[in-house]
């Protein structure tokens, strides 16, 4: 039997959910239906009315898989997150789904939602790449399909466009205040939704009027967001029928810690996430910065060089020896000093408690996953940090290591000669600039800096930084992951 309302009765009575869909209206849109968000956004949401009330069901916007949709319609928009840890696995079933929609087959229905006067707040988890901004200066790349849907009359088949047209329509109707919320991995992610929106009006020539109306009731609060969460396997969906006696394709496993941190600025109201745990504040940026720099920073580095020594998942790559000291080394030695920490919180003890929960083998997360888009995610997690030290006068000599990795990674040979795959948006310019540089760390080092997508001015100018990158470069070339960890140990 599948999941749905019929099937609940099959389900354990301590796992059905807190919400049952189709009882709460909808008040807020989601871009962006894929595993994370079910794991984490929802399952706040789902508790925060539960626990306080409000018409704030999702409504789940798939930007372009079908599948997801698919599946949580014939499932009446429910499905399960089950934590998985050491001590055992638990799976709770999640109602807190209003509707869901798929944007590409059709965007109307989507910009018809974000106009509506009952939707209040639009979350995103789009991932980087989505957002088209050049991760180095933030402004806005207008790609054929992004300038079509901001110039053209054709519907929207892009993220800037469907926010975009659909917050035209919403000041045509004058369907009040609404919050613009963005759970990505981005510096800033508030401020850097708001600079898309602002630009992408502009690019397209809105009038006076529109600019006026979204810049006095649209805001774009900053947040947090931190749980691991792998990629749905059968091995999942097997365990996940198990445990509730039901089937359902549209599960999500995830280890049992969750973090949301959110700037509180909503002009049409919120749900209650901080009675279901959430940190409300007025700046999220030090969170922000903590968790891109300790934990997703550490997260590039392990699965660039656990891909490159053989290794599948993250876990098995953290058991490396010698990587966990290089990675506490880059957190304490560069991380912590490269900026300052919410108050009360240890950036070293924070990047202790991040190996431990990488170290879970219950979460079967994959290195070549966490890989993926690395010219999007190497800014944030990365760059920043590198810039940071440098401007003190320090060397952080463990960042560049992660980014020698990353260097080594985008050649795709791992250690004993396997084919890596290069799945990111730029990969067609990193081929090419490696086609067209000098076969050497030098001449590789060379190459990537060209990217000035990816690697700023100051970076890129930098000898000592330079030097240290080609060192490590040498290093992973010569004698691979395994023996450069263990020499760098000593």
């Amino acid at each position: 039997m599948r999941l749905s309302l019929g099937g609940l009765r099959q389900v354990p009575v301590a796992s059905r959910p807190r919400v049952r869909p189709g009882t709460v209206p909808a008040g807020i849109v989601h871009l962006g239906l894929g595993a994370f968000h079910r794991a984490h956004q929802a399952v706040y949401t789902e508790a925060a009315i539960a626990l306080a009330g409000g018409d704030w069901g999702i409504v789940g916007v798939a930007p372009r898989s079908l599948d997801v949709v698919r599946n949580l319609t014939e499932q009446d928009c429910l499905f399960s997150v089950t934590s998985l840890s050491g001590n055992g696995t638990h799976s709770e079933v999640v109602g807190a789904f209003a509707g869901v929609r798929h944007a590409a087959s059709d965007p109307d229905a989507v910009l018809d939602l974000i106009a509506s006067p009952t939707i209040r707040v639009v979350t995103l988890t789009v991932t980087e790449k989505a957002y088209q901004m050049d991760p180095a200066t933030g402004r806005l790349r207008p790609d054929p399909a992004v300038a079509a849907d901001l110039t053209g009359d054709g519907p929207p088949m892009t993220v800037p466009g469907l926010l975009v047209r659909g917050l035209i329509a919403r000041a045509a109707a004058d369907a009040g205040p609404i919050a613009l919320l963005s759970c990505d991995n981005l510096p800033s992610n508030g401020k850097r939704l708001h600079g898309l929106v602002t630009q992408a009006l502009e690019y397209g020539g809105a009038p006076a009027p529109v600019v006026d109306w979204v810049r006095d009731n649209v805001t774009f609060p900053g947040s947090m967001v931190d749980r691991i969460v792998p990629a749905t396997t059968p091995e999942t969906l097997a365990t996940v029928e198990a445990l509730l006696g039901v089937s359902d394709l549209a599960a999500v496993a995830a280890e049992p810690y969750r973090e949301w941190v959110i700037e509180d600025a909503f002009p049409g109201g919120r749900p209650a996430w901080e009675r279901a745990g959430a940190v409300l504040t007025d700046d999220a940026g030090p969170w922000e910065r903590l968790k891109l720099r300790s934990l997703n920073g550490v997260h590039s580095a392990i699965a660039y060089l656990g891909a490159l020594a053989g290794r599948d998942m993250i876990a098995e790559a953290l058991a490396i020896p010698g990587m966990r000291e290089a990675l506490r080394r880059f957190v304490a030695e560069d991380v912590a000093g490269s900026f300052q920490p919410p108050d009360g919180v240890s950036v070293i003890e924070y990047g202790d408690s991040v190996l431990e929960r990488f170290a879970n083998s219950a979460i079967r997360h994959r290195t070549i996953q966490v890989a993926m888009d690395g010219s999007q995610k190497l800014p944030q997690r990365v760059l920043h940090t590198l810039i940071d030290r440098r401007a003190t006068g320090a060397v952080p000599r463990w960042g560049a290591l992660v980014l020698a990795a990353w260097m080594r990674f985008v050649q795709g040979q791992a250690d004993d000669g396997a084919p890596l795959p290069l799945d990111d948006p730029l990969a067609e310019r990193i081929r090419t600039a490696l086609s067209e540089g000098k076969d050497s760390p030098e001449g590789v080092v060379d190459a990537l800096f060209g990217l000035t997508e990816v690697f700023p001015a100051e970076l890129v100018g930098d000898d000592a930084i330079r030097e240290l990158v080609v060192g490590w470069l040498t290093a992973l070339e010569q004698h691979g992951v395994e023996q450069t960890l263990r020499e760098a140990a000593l």
